[in-house]
């Protein structure tokens, strides 16, 4: 089980997309859940998204400023 940054509901891992800070400071999803470096949790709804983004929640959680563009590259891929 991981917690949404988003809504902060548990649920399982499958139900939820991997949001990574790589080694060299790039945000990327990772679609495998293994990759290294730090992640945060967001559900797979762009409802999510918004929260996260207007609490700043991702921020947070990966111990980062995240640009507007890539929060942009999140949502095409959350969506896709």
């Amino acid at each position: 089980m991981r917690k949404c940054v988003g809504c902060n509901e548990m649920k399982p891992k499958t139900e939820l997309v991997r949001v990574l800070r790589t080694v060299e400071d790039t945000v990327i999803l990772d679609s495998t859940m293994r990759a290294n470096g730090r992640g945060a949790y967001l559900c797979k709804n762009e409802a999510c998204l918004n929260r996260a983004m207007k609490t700043k929640a991702l921020e947070r959680s990966l111990k980062m400023p995240i640009p507007a563009e890539v929060y942009e590259s999140l949502r095409e891929e959350l969506m896709a």
